[in-house]
């Protein structure tokens, strides 16, 4: 494994309790980073706090990410308990099952968009302003292939992650001359528990269009997240970093 240099930078880790965001935790306090784990689901929080413990410095915090208040308050807390928030990895995501459009449910489709695509939003609200006092600052967005492409029977999941992807873009220009970089990358499928959300002919469908014929690993992606995050980026911004095993066209 290379190692990244993050020394002394505090990185905040939505759905850092599992998956991706596990990973890229795990990748960033190898790399000497402190981590701030936000999360919905307490005792996976608690888990994976005793795991990672021993590689450095690890808070946990339950966070709502479509509640502003939630958002607000953690941000607060994280920014005291690390003095500062250097990094925002936004990688909590709900896939929302799988439908044709017209079957899937109006509550279904919007509480994929609030998780999705308003989190980061709010995340993103609350944690800038944090960074524009230190002068510094690398948010990285967990969009998908889906948000390129459009995946069938998962246009609330397609369309969120097309959202991060204009998000990402938008937000990166407002802040291109502040030292402040946004990124986003557009994973194909990793084989994480999110699978557990999806139908077996979905998932057989992402692997068919995967050219190396496997899923992401998840290692890989926080390979790529460790890098944005550095100061090594230095002049992308509103970029999005194809990781999808050959399946983007463009």
């Amino acid at each position: 494994m290379n190692r990244i240099d993050l020394n002394g930078r505090a990185a905040v880790i939505t759905g850092g309790a599992r998956g991706i965001g596990y990973a890229a935790a795990e990748r960033m306090l190898d790399s000497g980073a402190s981590v701030a784990l936000w999360d919905v689901d307490d005792a996976r929080l608690d888990a994976a706090r005793a795991r990672l413990a021993a590689k450095g410095k690890v808070t946990i915090h339950t966070v709502e990410l479509t509640d502003e208040a939630s958002v607000q308050a953690a941000t607060d807390a994280t920014a005291a308990a690390h003095g500062g928030i250097d990094i925002l990895v936004n990688n909590a995501g709900i896939t929302g099952g799988n439908g044709k459009t017209w079957e899937l449910a109006p509550d279904v489709w919007r509480r994929v968009i609030d998780v999705n695509l308003v989190g980061p939003y709010l995340t993103s609200r609350a944690i800038v302003p944090v960074m524009l006092k230190k002068g510094y600052g690398r948010i990285v967005n967990i969009a998908s292939i889906a948000g390129k492409e459009g995946n069938p029977n998962a246009s609330h999941y397609s369309a969120s992650k097309a959202g991060l992807i204009g998000l990402t873009k938008s937000l990166a220009k407002e802040l291109a001359t502040l030292n402040i970089l946004v990124n986003c990358i557009t994973p194909a499928a990793a084989k994480t528990e999110i699978f557990d959300q999806m139908k077996q002919e979905h998932i057989d469908f992402m692997l068919s269009k995967i050219p190396m014929n496997r899923f992401l690993q998840v290692e890989e992606a926080a390979a790529l997240i460790a890098w944005l995050a550095s100061e090594d980026c230095a002049f992308s911004t509103g970029a999005v970093f194809d990781i999808s095993g050959g399946r983007a066209v463009y």
